[in-house]
């Protein structure tokens, strides 16, 4: 049997060898085919706890009541807009920017359908009797934009009337800022995932049926279509004196954190100088007798 030539034996113990670091070499997994939902955040981080939500909640509080001080001090007017989609923790925000305020200066509106007088009307007319006045913040849970969202994707209102809107939109906020309001206009982000954990709880707790409407459920199954009537309204009314904030809260503690965040840096207030307050005393109680009120007291369950 005749020997191969050195030149072959070198030649073959190379593809052999080159044949072994292919086995050993891990092969990765094809990449995913078809449409994929972008995400704002690559790498979300861990679901914050309760008791760290809370520790961080306190100071940013503090500064909303100083915020709020600063308003009625200065006559500001201040218009903060929340939109985004179904579940996307629009309510769960506000509640957290308004539980340590007063209502007299922190109003929110959320308006219900219009009515058939309503519908009759300019369209923004209904919006406009709430803007605030001097020394108020009102907080728009939805808004006019409605038009470019909810009304586009389920038929309430013709293509042409949103396309209406969307080009007289900027020039009506420029009016608004004009005239002294500052506004403030968030998108809240879901991804399609929580969405879905999202809607389904609200039909396994009874305390949250209130929240799920046959809209809600409709609307989920319009997705893209959404996500078409969010990129157009942006891309139309996105300005220089209105710019759209975009939250992502697929951790809604951390979401409302951020926005409140974001919200104080948006509006140039002043904290007031802390003041010494010191109780005064209480009067004498004289010949005052108090009554048995036992028999009106509510019973103590707990």
């Amino acid at each position: 049997m005749s020997k191969k030539p050195k030149k072959d034996q070198k030649a073959s113990k190379e593809a052999r060898t080159s044949s072994k670091q292919e086995a050993s070499t891990p092969v990765s997994a094809p990449e995913a085919v078809g449409p994929t939902e972008p995400t704002l955040e690559a790498v979300p981080a861990p679901r914050m706890k309760e008791r760290e939500y809370q520790k961080a909640l306190r100071p940013l509080h503090a500064e909303l009541v100083a915020l709020q001080d600063w308003v009625k001090d200065t006559g500001a007017k201040v218009v903060v807009v929340f939109e985004g989609r179904d579940t996307a923790g629009k309510g769960g925000a506000i509640k957290a920017i308004t539980e340590r305020v007063t209502p007299r200066v922190f109003r929110v509106v959320a308006l219900s359908a219009p009515t058939e007088r309503e519908k009759s009307q300019m369209y923004i007319q209904r919006y406009v009797e709430h803007f605030p006045a001097a020394g108020e913040v009102v907080i728009f849970d939805r808004s006019w934009y409605n038009r470019a969202g909810v009304e586009r994707v389920m038929g309430f209102c013709t293509p042409e009337q949103t396309e209406r809107f969307l080009a007289l939109t900027p020039a009506v906020e420029k009016a608004m800022v004009d005239s002294g309001i500052t506004l403030i206009k968030y998108w809240l982000e879901v991804s399609p995932q929580e969405q879905t954990k999202r809607l389904q709880s609200r039909i396994n707790d009874p305390r949250k049926t209130w929240k799920l409407t046959d809209m809600d459920l409709k609307s989920y199954t319009r997705w893209y279509d959404y996500g078409r009537a969010r990129d157009a309204m942006i891309e139309a009314t996105n300005s220089e004196w209105a710019p759209w904030h975009i939250a992502v809260t697929d951790d809604k503690k951390r979401g409302r954190l951020n926005i409140i965040t974001h919200l104080l840096t948006q509006i140039p207030y002043v904290a007031p100088a802390a003041r010494e307050v010191k109780l005064p005393r209480r009067q004498a109680r004289g010949a005052y007798v108090e009554p048995d009120l036992s028999g009106l007291r509510i019973p103590v369950i707990y």
